[in-house]
Formats: C-alpha cells, sequence, structure tokens
C-alpha cells in the first residue's frame, strides 16, 4: 500500500525571522576611524601652535645670567614672525627684548655649527652701535648724541663690564644681541649681527621653577 501522506510543508520566513542589526550602534571600523581623525587633528593643531604661536624651550647654559638661569623653562612667543611672514616684512623686536634665533657658523667657536640661542636685542637696523671702555653705545637719529641702551632700558641692573670692542652699523635687516652674562656669553661680539629672518620670537613668560614664574 502506497504512502499516500504528503511532505512536510516549512513556512514561509517572515521578516521577524531574519537578524536584526542596529544602525545606532558603530563598527568597530568606524570607531577606529573616528579615532585616528581625532589623533590626526590634534597633532595637526599642536604641529601649527608650535610652528606659527608659541614654543617652549630650556635655558642650556649661563649666558643670560642673572635674568635667566640654566635650566629655566620660557614660553617664545611666534605670532609677529609669522604675521612678518604672512605680509612678507621682516620682524623686527624692540630693542631689550629677549629673543631666540637661529645662528650658524658655530663651529669655529667650539659649538655645534647651528643651534638656537637666547639673546637680548642691544641694536635694531640703522643703529651705529659702539662697544668701548666697557659699555654699549647707540647713535641713530633719534639719539645723535648716543646712549646706554643698558642703563637706559633699565634691564641692566648690576651687569658686569661688557668686554670687547665693537664699532658697527647694523643694516636694514640686522640686529646685534648680547647674552646678560657679558664675560660668559656667545652673542654679535663675537659672530657679528644676526639676520632678522633668523629671528624664532621673544621670550613673553618663564614658567619653571614656579617660584620664578615671570612675564617679560
Amino acid at each position: 500500500m502506497d504512502d499516500k501522506t504528503p511532505p512536510p510543508i516549512r513556512p514561509a520566513s517572515t521578516d521577524s525571522d531574519k537578524p536584526v542589526f542596529s544602525d545606532n550602534q558603530p563598527s568597530a571600523w568606524r570607531e577606529l576611524l573616528s579615532t585616528i581623525g581625532i589623533l590626526l587633528t590634534a597633532l595637526a593643531v599642536a604641529f601649527l601652535i608650535i610652528a606659527f604661536v608659541f614654543r617652549s624651550y630650556q635655558v642650556d647654559g649661563p649666558s643670560m645670567e642673572n635674568t635667566l638661569q640654566n635650566a629655566d623653562k620660557l614660553i617664545i612667543w611666534k605670532v609677529p614672525r609669522t604675521w612678518a611672514h604672512i605680509t612678507h616684512h621682516a620682524y623686527i623686536p624692540k630693542r631689550g627684548d629677549i629673543i631666540v634665533f637661529t645662528q650658524n657658523g658655530l663651529s669655529e667657536f667650539g659649538q655645534t655649527d647651528s643651534k638656537q640661542l637666547i639673546k637680548r636685542v642691544i641694536g635694531l637696523p640703522g643703529d651705529h652701535l659702539v662697544l668701548k671702555d666697557g659699555s654699549y653705545t647707540v647713535y641713530n637719529t633719534g639719539h645723535p648724541e648716543g646712549f646706554n641702551p643698558d642703563r637706559t632700558l633699565g634691564y641692566g641692573k648690576n651687569f658686569p663690564v661688557t668686554s670687547g670692542e665693537v664699532d658697527v652699523t647694523l643694516k636694514k635687516d640686522q640686529l646685534f644681541v648680547s647674552g646678560d652674562n657679558r664675560p660668559d656669553s656667545l652673542d654679535s661680539r663675537s659672530f657679528g649681527p644676526i639676520g632678522a629672518d633668523k629671528v624664532v620670537g621673544k621670550l613673553i613668560l618663564r614658567v619653571f621653577p614656579i617660584g620664578e614664574a615671570q612675564a617679560f
């Protein structure tokens, strides 16, 4: 006798039987790409700040004593130099400013050939600057009789005698710089005037030691 039992019938699938995926939960790849994007953005912002806004430095050596001490941590302001580059003008700091600049050709003085130095601006473009008898005298159109910037600007209290002899007229893009520790500073008395285009920025703040924090 033939088996007349009909084959089993499978119920039609419905949407309720399908796996459910939530669009509200980002995939692992999406999370990874988002994290990478945040990190790259942070790195780009940090680079732009260091390159164009400000940067931290640490004093290496005694050349700016007693104004700055070895290992002091500083903040250097770079915006004026950045703006000067954008507008295609030379950045000329003020007389008496403490600046960081890049100097080449130092190997002849027993130093690394190119390094960044921190010194004080003594002479500006167009100045006739003379160092004689232990002190600087600056002659220009505003002071044809000459003046001593160390005394006039008030930063030179208790400075040691400034050794050496200099007689130079600065060109329109040149600065004359000097360390505050005159007997122990490699500066324009040795390597001559610096180009204004070599200036990195000016000192605005000493942040460490905390007890010696100071704005400049």
